[in-house]
């Protein structure tokens, strides 16, 4: 299955005094991409919640490469880089509208019964499982 590009255009309040995007909206701009993604992969949020499932973020990393302004349009391609019975690892790309990459990030997330227990989806969702882990098999072709 062929994931797109979630778009995100700057809002005016999202940058700094100098018109810059600052620099805590690019992990928004990624949640809202994961939310786009998991909805093309046929697991939105609600379903997921409505199945037991929780994913909270473990870790985030980003590396800011171009700045972006008020406006500007971002396509943001969301990769599953790894995958295991209870961890999510994901790659972000974020183009601007003239092709220059300005930002690369990743984000690691577990997987919790929403009273905290580790949830093993390998065994207790495996269609969920089976669909990340055939785009973390598209991605290393």
């Amino acid at each position: 299955m062929e994931i797109k590009p979630y778009v995100h255009k700057v809002q005016y309040y999202e940058t700094d005094r100098m018109g810059i995007t600052h620099h805590s909206n690019y992990i928004r701009f990624m949640e809202e991409a994961r939310i786009d993604f998991m909805a093309q992969l046929g697991y939105e949020y609600a379903k997921l919640e409505d199945m037991g499932v929780v994913s909270p973020v473990t870790k985030v990393e980003c590396q800011y490469k171009v700045p972006t302004t008020f406006a500007d349009e971002l396509r943001i391609s969301v990769l599953v880089e790894d995958i295991s019975f209870a961890r999510l690892r994901l790659r972000y790309k974020m183009i601007n509208q003239r092709s220059v990459v300005c930002c690369s990030a990743s984000s690691e997330h577990c997987f919790v019964s929403p009273e905290g227990k580790i949830v093993r989806i390998d065994r207790d969702y495996p269609e969920f499982f089976a669909a990340l882990k055939e785009q973390s098999e598209a991605n290393s072709l």
